[in-house]
């Protein structure tokens, strides 16, 4: 069996709310992160911190704990679009993020990117980068026998205690 097929057969727990979520049951606004950032009270806002130019939120699906996405306030679809100022913005705001999981989580590696466009797997058109933290030993039980994951961290949870700690670091 080829490396492609043992993938394709790996099996997912999907929460039901991801699963309408990802068939298109948002809310009906023009953009979802423009939405957070517009405070829009019928968008999830999972905000940590936010700068002039730029928002750092969880990500309302996660990969994994601490899962983050970090987006530039404009609404951007390209990312040749981003001026140096956002982009440098942004890139402070991933390191900053990453100490803190680090320090307080014992993080010991990343995952970090954009999915640019919808043939990369990106569902939202305005560019957002993905910082999923990777934990020792992160296999399970059920990753090794029944090759399914399994994130248990609630977000809203995930969003206080990130909140606190994001505080907490720049005292």
């Amino acid at each position: 069996m080829s490396s492609y097929e043992e993938h394709s057969l790996r099996k997912n727990l999907f929460s039901i709310g991801k699963l309408g979520y990802a068939k298109g049951d948002r809310p009906n606004v023009e953009c979802i992160l423009c939405g957070v950032r517009d405070r829009n009270e019928i968008v999830p806002n999972l905000t940590i911190a936010e700068t002039e130019l730029s928002i750092v939120s969880i990500n309302l699906f996660p990969y994994n704990p601490g899962h983050i996405i970090i987006f530039p306030k404009r609404h951007i679809i390209n990312y040749l679009e981003l001026t140096d100022e956002e982009a440098l913005d942004i890139h402070r705001l991933t390191q900053k993020t990453m100490r803190i999981l680090e320090k307080q989580w014992k993080v010991q590696g990343f995952n970090t990117g954009y999915n640019l466009g919808k043939n990369s797997g990106g569902s939202i058109p305005h560019i957002h980068e993905h910082i999923v933290p990777r934990f020792p030993n992160e296999a399970g039980f059920l990753d090794v026998l029944s090759n399914t994951r399994i994130v248990i961290y609630e977000p809203y949870q995930m969003w206080e205690d990130l909140k606190t700690l994001w505080v907490k670091e720049e005292t």
